[in-house]
């Protein structure tokens, strides 16, 4: 599965930087001289990070082959992704990746079936696992031990425990 890292922005300058929206919670790990990144589109990559440098809370980055700006400009909205399996799980047993949530069935404490995990979104107050009901429609479940009391990646399951009203339309 490919996750991603970065989305590339405008071109800064004249020699072939451009700007990086990182989306990863490490970019330390990530982005370095050298490191290679698939693309979505597919046809834009692979790019491999020929300089780097931070600039008001982006990434500037030179992709070697994009020594100028007209040229570095046909990257302007590129994704950066990488494979999931080269991605280290958390350390701690309470935390997760997004990815190892996505598919995981949702289920109610009794066992019913609620429907599955979306995606995770980030939103300022909390974490929250959009979930697709059963009956087609998308739940937004904040991801709080209150309401998310078990997360079993080895059983492919969440357990939900949502307040009434939480699914109603």
């Amino acid at each position: 599965m490919q996750l991603v890292v970065g989305r590339v922005g405008r071109p800064h300058g004249v020699h072939g930087e451009v700007m990086v929206e990182v989306r990863t919670d490490s970019p330390e790990q990530r982005y370095a001289v050298g490191s290679v990144f698939e693309t979505d589109p597919a046809t834009a990559g692979p790019l491999t990070v020929e300089t780097l440098r931070p600039h008001q809370g982006r990434l500037l980055i030179t992709f070697e082959g994009y020594a100028d700006r007209d040229v570095a400009d046909q990257l302007r909205g590129v994704l950066l992704c990488v494979d999931s399996a080269t991605v280290p799980a958390p350390e701690d047993p309470e935390e997760f990746n997004d990815h190892q949530l996505v598919g995981l069935r949702a289920e109610l404490p009794d066992g019913e079936h609620l429907g599955e995990v979306l995606r995770v979104d980030h939103a300022p107050a909390s974490d929250l696992l959009i979930v697709r009901l059963l009956d087609g429609r998308t739940g937004l479940v904040p991801f709080v031990r209150a309401i998310v009391p078990e997360v079993d990646i080895a059983g492919g399951k969440v357990v939900l425990n949502p307040p009434d009203g939480l699914f109603d339309v």
